[in-house]
Parts: structure tokens; sequence; C-alpha cells
């Protein structure tokens, strides 16, 4: 399982089919299936330095984007809402489509509009992107931002205790240290990190200190390591600021910076051995961000690679029993919880 892609913006283009294969992007049913990969999670993401005062609707037009292709791939695709949709959709060899929001921004400040998303399926929410909303601040994109409220507001503790409330997981990726250390304090389900990576290995401010891992899985939840070659390379090659602008919507900006990427999958597996090392397998998943970054660690250009990362894991020493949790079970486990805490 997979708890973050960006691949909705083309799942639910009706123009393109996910169906075959592509040479565009990192995610489709053919190569999902060479990967392995039998779960995950779409994430509504809608730029905050666009749609500004209506991000909730540019959010509604994606979500009846991702309803209308579970329609039109029935056969291949099922949506998923909790633990069990998942598992039952894996039997007969389906993908499980989950969805997410990513971005507090998303509810524009209304405990509402977060529970009709949570009625159209919405399994978890990131509480920021790369900007501070006006109730918890964010850690910044490429540099560290400057706190704005020192974590959460008060609106942003009702949000988290909302979310227990309705079953969705809380996401502190992308939130600033001070954020995550509110929310462990106030979310009574465990919590998770559905896209990060380990600071002691690359310093980078998306990355996560060892102090918030543990943090993270102190409450039973979960760290989802993160693909970016910018996050896991800690001495990445320098991006034309152009193409670092562009990159989202221009695929030869991408494949520039895919080019000169320098990450490896040596170093990928680096962040997931130290964060099994510092926590446990129990407490570490995959958060790929597919489709969401413009470069990935050489020898995992896309989804269909990741039994590459697999094979590292096992020669590494990491048990199929550790592999199983990581690869899928710890997120099932952390959605299950969730469910229990808010009594449904």
């Amino acid at each position: 399982m997979d708890t973050h892609c960006d691949t909705l913006r083309h799942l639910a283009d009706p123009g393109w089919d996910f169906t075959q294969c592509h040479a565009r992007g990192h995610v489709d049913g053919p190569r999902l299936h060479a990967g392995g990969i039998t779960g995950v999670f779409f994430a509504v993401w809608v730029p905050q330095t666009q749609a500004e005062g209506r991000f909730a609707e540019a959010a509604r037009a994606q979500i009846a984007g991702f309803q209308a292709a579970m329609r039109r791939y029935e056969p291949y695709v099922a949506p998923a809402r909790t633990a069990a949709d998942v598992r039952a959709a894996q039997a007969p060899g389906r993908l499980a489509a989950l969805l997410a929001l990513e971005g507090g921004h998303l509810i524009e400040n209304s405990l509402d509009v977060l529970r009709e998303f949570h009625r159209h399926g919405a399994t978890y929410l990131t509480l920021t992107h790369g900007v501070h909303t006006d109730w918890a601040d964010s850690a910044g994109i490429r540099e560290p931002l400057e706190p704005r409220h020192g974590g959460l507001t008060a609106f942003g503790r009702q949000v988290v205790r909302e979310l227990n409330d309705l079953g969705m997981m809380v996401d502190v990726s992308h939130v600033s240290d001070a954020t995550v250390r509110d929310v462990v304090e106030v979310s009574r389900a465990p919590i998770i990190a559905s896209h990060s990576a380990c600071r002691a290995v690359a310093p980078h401010c998306r990355n996560l200190s060892d102090e918030l891992l543990r943090a993270i899985a102190g409450t039973g939840g979960v760290v989802q390591i993160n693909f970016s070659a910018s996050f896991v390379d800690a001495d990445p090659p320098p991006v034309d600021p152009a193409d670092a602008e562009n990159w989202w919507d221009d695929p030869e900006a991408a494949a520039r910076i895919q080019r000169g990427s320098t990450a490896t999958l040596a170093q990928l597996a680096d962040h997931f051995e130290h964060a099994i090392q510092l926590l446990g397998p129990r407490h570490v998943g995959i958060g790929s961000d597919f489709d969401g970054v413009p470069a990935l660690p050489v020898g995992l250009e896309d989804c269909s690679r990741l039994p590459a990362l697999t094979a590292e894991l096992l020669r590494r020493g990491y048990s199929e029993a550790d592999l199983r949790l990581i690869l899928g079970e710890n997120a099932l486990r952390v959605m299950e919880a969730c469910a229990r805490a808010a009594g449904t």
C-alpha cells in the first residue's frame, strides 16, 4: 500500500486511460500491477497560490473526478475507505483506491466542509501543505517557514479532535515541528506522516527529526517514507529555478530534473533503515509521493520498480514478516485503530 500518490489529476481526466502504460508520470494500472501495489491513497490537492477563496470548490471538483474514475474503471479499481474495504478489494486482485485530502486549506476553516469531504470518502487530512493555514503552521517546501502560530491554534485543535471523531487519520506530513508536537498532544488516535523522510539521513525541512519520529510512533502511528529525490539525497544537485517552478505543468522540466538526480535506491533504503532501527518495523511504511515530485531515486523511477526496494531491504536483513508490515499492514492497522477511536 502507498499512502500518498498525486496521480488524481491524471486519473480524473477522462482522456487519460488508467488501464494503459504511459511514458509520462509515475503511476498507471499496468505499472502498479508490475510493482505489486494493490492499495493507493490518491490525494486531492489544490495549490494555495491558486483558487484563493474557492479551495473547497476545487476540491469538490477533484472528488467528483475521483468518483467518476471509480465508475469508469470499475472492473479494475475498487473505491475503499476502510481497512476491510481494502482487504475485500485485494481478494480478486483489484486496486483499492482511497481518497485523501492534502492541505487543511481545502476545508476553508469549516468543520462542516471537513464532514462533507468525509462523507464523500476522504480517509485522512494532511493538516497543511507548503504554506501556513489560518490554524496550523507548515514546515515549508524548499526552505523552512517562519512560524505564524507556533503550532496549532485553538481551531486547529478542534480540527484534530473532529478528525478523531470522524475516524479519519490525522496526517502531519508538511507541518512544522511545533504542529507535530501539538497534534501528538491532542489526538486520541494514532497519527501518520503520509509522505515524509528522515532528517537525520537528509537534513531537509520537510523531513522529520528523530524526536518527531518517536513521537508519531508513540501514538501508535506510522511514518510513511517519501521517495522524493530532494528529500532522500543529503546533498542534492542544484535545480534550475525555472524548472523547479514549472515542473508540475511542464513534463520537459520534470524530465530535466530527473536526469540530473543523484539520489539512489540505497539512499532511499537508508531512510527506511534509519526509521526501522529507531522505531521498529511496526511504525514504518510507504508514502512515495509518486506524481507529486519531479525526481525519484535512480532505480526507482516509477511505481513498477517498487520490488527493487523490497529486494534491497531483504538484502539488508529485514524479514518477510517485517516487510509485510512496512508494505501495507501498518497502514491498515492505523486505519482500524482510528475507526475504533471514533466508535465506528
